[in-house]
């Protein structure tokens, strides 16, 4: 079993890419990523077969995601899979597992982990757990793909922080990411976008950098890349 502490600069000074599930995804040619290191995240396994890569690392901290899936999560192989410690009573164990201090609670927000060996933080998206943990490997660059920023909520959320599709879903790569029947958070982009903020100001300040490539989208936190020039590099 894979323990925290044997991935610490383990890819210092190599980019990586955190490939988020937006509906971009669709826009993107993504097999390169299968010569990359990569993070995957959530339910990215629904687009194995049509992407042509699987992920380096895989990671998810969204309970209904983990409760949801799990048995779809359970039977990821070919990757190692970074889960919370408070997430064991509905994922498995096993050999290709990492469990992680994951710290969901805490003041003030938000906090960088600079050493995911002891703890890292909820961000409220699960794209800022996988930046602690390129951050921890020495990822350098690291390029965001996927990451849209943009959520349409439906009239029948209604403010609710907690939604039960009832249709496809239109805000990532595949309609049954969240379809009819599945649980998930309102995003809040108001509280995702201070911990992007942090975790730009974090890798800056260590002579890093995060950049995002992903294909349109509304996140600008980060400085842009063009994603057809990193295909090839």
């Amino acid at each position: 079993m894979p323990d925290i502490r044997d991935f610490k600069d383990i890819h210092a000074g190599r980019r990586c890419f955190i490939v988020g599930n937006g509906p971009s995804l669709n826009l993107m040619e993504l097999s390169f990523l299968s010569r990359e290191i990569s993070f995957g995240m959530n339910c990215i396994y629904l687009g194995f077969d049509k992407f042509g890569f699987r992920p380096t690392y895989y990671t998810v901290e969204d309970v209904f995601v983990a409760e949801d899936n799990n048995k779809e999560i359970d039977a990821l192989s070919g990757m190692v899979k970074f889960l919370p410690q408070d997430l064991s009573y509905c994922l498995a164990d096993g050999p290709d597992v990492c469990w992680v201090n994951f710290v969901r609670r805490y003041e003030p927000y938000p906090q960088f982990s600079a050493d995911a060996s002891e703890r890292i933080y909820w961000g409220s998206t699960v794209t800022y757990l996988s930046m602690q943990l390129a951050y921890y490997m020495g990822c350098d660059p690291v390029y965001l793909i996927g990451v849209d920023f943009n959520y349409v909520l439906p009239d029948y959320a209604d403010g609710k922080a907690n939604i039960t599709s009832r249709e496809d879903d239109v805000n990532h790569f595949h309609p049954a990411y969240f379809g009819k029947g599945k649980r998930w958070h309102d995003p809040r982009l108001d509280k995702v976008e201070p911990s992007y903020r942090e975790a730009r100001r974090f890798f800056e300040a260590h002579g890093r950098t995060v950049q995002n490539a992903t294909v349109g989208g509304k996140l600008e936190v980060f400085p842009r890349a063009d994603y057809a020039r990193l295909i090839g590099g």
